[in-house]
């Protein structure tokens, strides 16, 4: 859901229908809404009933997609900053997915 939501939101910087379509993208985030509102209840069953967990894990996946995406896309270099961002973000994750 991070790169729906990555293109949604920043599609405007790479492509020029996006810049030119803004309500027709918006109009994307109902379903995108519904989406992560299923997710959530998943991902919320998946970790014994806990919510924390699952924010966690949708921060880090937030945090990798924007490193990624940002830099293919838009050629934003991979800072020594951004790359601190992205291990730490990484670093949650697994955390979060493998520490039981």
């Amino acid at each position: 859901m991070h790169i729906v939501i990555w293109i949604q939101v920043n599609g405007q910087f790479v492509w020029p229908w996006f810049k030119d379509n803004t309500l027709i993208v918006s109009l994307f985030g109902v379903p995108i809404s519904y989406i992560l509102i299923l997710a959530t209840k998943y991902i919320v069953a998946g970790f014994d009933g806990l919510l924390w967990p699952g924010r966690f894990v949708g921060f880090g996946a937030g945090m990798i997609v924007m490193v990624l995406f940002t830099w293919y896309f838009l050629g934003e270099g991979l800072t020594t900053k951004t790359l601190a961002s992205l291990l730490i973000a990484t670093g949650l994750v697994c955390i979060q997915v493998f520490w039981k």
